[in-house]
């Protein structure tokens, strides 16, 4: 679900959602952004905003980060394991 909010932006290519421990949530959310256009990537805030209006205040990312491309195995599964270890 976050996932395809997410992929709704214009300015999104790929998108994949992973999770980090957080002191004060537990868990906080991570977006992995492949941008559709790398010179431009959209801003956190332009995503926040997107996603405010189809998502509930605790399923909405709280970090982003940009990737060129989304690790993936032979069979073309994003690798989430890959993208926590950075």
């Amino acid at each position: 679900e976050i996932e395809n909010a997410l992929l709704e932006h214009p300015a999104v290519r790929e998108a994949a959602v992973t999770g980090e421990p957080d002191p004060d949530l537990g868990e906080r959310i991570v977006a992995w952004i492949v941008p559709a256009d790398p010179a431009a990537p959209p801003a956190p805030d332009t995503l926040a905003g997107h996603v405010a209006d189809r998502l509930a205040p605790h399923k909405r990312p709280r970090v982003v980060r940009y990737l060129e491309a989304l690790p993936r195995n032979d069979m073309g599964k994003i690798m989430k394991r890959a993208l926590d270890r950075g």
